[in-house]
Formats: C-alpha cells, structure tokens, sequence
C-alpha cells in the first residue's frame, strides 16, 4: 500500500507529461532493466555519471545486443582515482551527450520496467541527481537489488557466518565469468546474469 500511495504522489510531482510513460501500470511482462554507472566519484550529491550502460533482461535472456550504452560530457576533470577505477579521460568524453540528453535516452529506455542493479541505490541516486530538479521526481520504478536476493539466497536460518556480498564473491559462488575489466557495460552484464542465475536457483 505505501508502495502504492508513493508511486501516486511521485506521479502527482511530474513536471513533463511526456515522461508519463515512467507511470504505466502493466510494464512490459516478465522484463526487467539491469544498468551501472560509471562516475567521477561516489558522492552523488557533487559527482558526475561518466558513463551508463542498461541492458534488458526479457525471461532468461539477456537483450545485449539492444544495450544502451552512453558517454555523458564532462565540464570538470576527472580525478586521476577515478580514471584508475574506469578507465575514462576527459578527452574520452569530449564528444559525449549531456546529462538531459544521456537521461532522457535512459528513461525512454526502461519505460516502467523494474530496474536490476548492485549496489543499485548509489546509482539511481546518480541518475536521481540529475532528474529531480528537471521532473521534479526521482525514478518511479521497482528496483531489484541482487546482493540482497543473493544473501536471502545464502542466509542460513541459523547464522554461522558473515555472507561476503562482494561483487567478485558472489559471481565465484554462483560460477559466474567474471570478465575482469571495470565498465559500465561489464558490470551491467555481470549483474544481470547474477540475477538471472538466482532467479533459477529460487
């Protein structure tokens, strides 16, 4: 119920009817929307999305070759710490699209359907950053955190030890590639078969 009354309240604050889409009761079935960030920092309140990647998961299968993947400008530099973490320089993102514009191809990308994501709530609040002041709402859809469905996966009734929730950890217990290299695209990929491999596990 209060999932409900949150969803009428967000939708009330909407200032663009044409995002009305985000409302849509009945999204598309049996799909969900597994995304990743890339950013100068891990602070959302001062630190930039770099790069996005979302790919959608339609039953078992993973809809890659339909993956948005963007590069968003940057207007500061970026630090050499977080160059070391992605792997991206200023002048790669030298053609990049703005934040409105990466945004809105992001939205129009996941209509109403569930977004899939580890450690998902930093980066919907990167994209939240950028959509509230412009449509006076944060992102309406269900999200699907899967380090929390992988230790409800593992949680013995009985504790006898702490659940590693590592990215590298979970993807080794469930005998998952793990592809090594840190991008947006990469670890959106990764993610979505975590999800899926849990799905089936139940």
């Amino acid at each position: 119920m209060w999932r409900s009354l949150r969803r009428r309240w967000h939708r009330r604050q909407l200032k663009d009817e044409r995002f009305a889409f985000l409302f849509d009761a009945v999204p598309p079935e049996n799909e969900w929307v597994c995304f990743d960030c890339e950013t100068t920092g891990l602070d959302p309140k001062k630190d930039k999305i770099v790069s996005l990647s979302a790919m959608k998961i339609r039953g078992q299968e993973i809809l890659t070759s339909e993956a948005l993947n963007l590069t968003l400008a940057q207007d500061l530099a970026i630090s050499e710490q977080s160059i070391k973490v992605h792997w991206i320089r200023n002048e790669d993102t030298v053609h990049g699209l703005s934040e409105r514009e990466a945004i809105e191809q992001f939205l129009h990308f996941i209509g109403s359907r569930p977004l899939v994501g580890y450690y998902l709530e930093f980066d919907v609040a990167m994209v939240n950053q950028v959509l509230k002041p412009w449509l006076g709402i944060g992102l309406p859809n269900p999200q699907i955190e899967v380090s929390a469905l992988y230790y409800d996966y593992k949680e013995d009734p009985i504790p006898k030890k702490v659940i590693d929730l590592s990215f590298d950890a979970i993807l080794k217990e469930l005998a998952l590639p793990n592809f090594g290299q840190h991008d947006a695209f990469s670890d959106a990929l990764m993610t979505a078969l975590i999800f899926i491999k849990l799905k089936k596990l139940g």
